[in-house]
């Protein structure tokens, strides 16, 4: 199982909704039209790297308050650093930790208010 089926498949069955794209210039379109609560972000994306989707979302004040997850094999040193400062909200590591996803995902959920929803507590 890879890694986007595997996350799709935990975050379902902890019962959140999840959308899926496979490369970088259709998650930047994909979030320009959905604008999701949340972005699991894979680093080595092709065609545009997580790295420049993530400074590129940042730098657009329509997806800026979106928290970004970074989940990547690039877990060396001054990579989870190199994340936050490219946008990303947080960072986890593969192979990952399933328990750690999930705690994240609530965290980021419900310390940010939805995006389509401003007022949401």
């Amino acid at each position: 199982m890879d890694n986007q089926v595997l996350l799709e498949h935990v975050l379902r069955d902890a019962g959140y909704s999840v959308s899926a794209v496979d490369d970088g210039l259709s998650a930047l379109a994909w979030v320009k039209q959905q604008t999701p609560d949340l972005i699991l972000l894979d680093l080595s994306l092709p065609e545009i790297d997580g790295w420049e989707i993530a400074r590129r979302l940042k730098a657009d004040q329509d997806t800026a308050a979106i928290p970004v997850i970074a989940v990547t094999a690039h877990a060396m040193k001054g990579d989870r650093e190199r994340a936050l400062a490219a946008g990303c909200n947080d960072y986890i590591s593969k192979p990952i930790d399933i328990e750690q996803l999930e705690e994240r995902v609530a965290h980021w959920l419900s310390n940010h208010p939805s995006p389509t929803q401003p007022n949401a507590h």
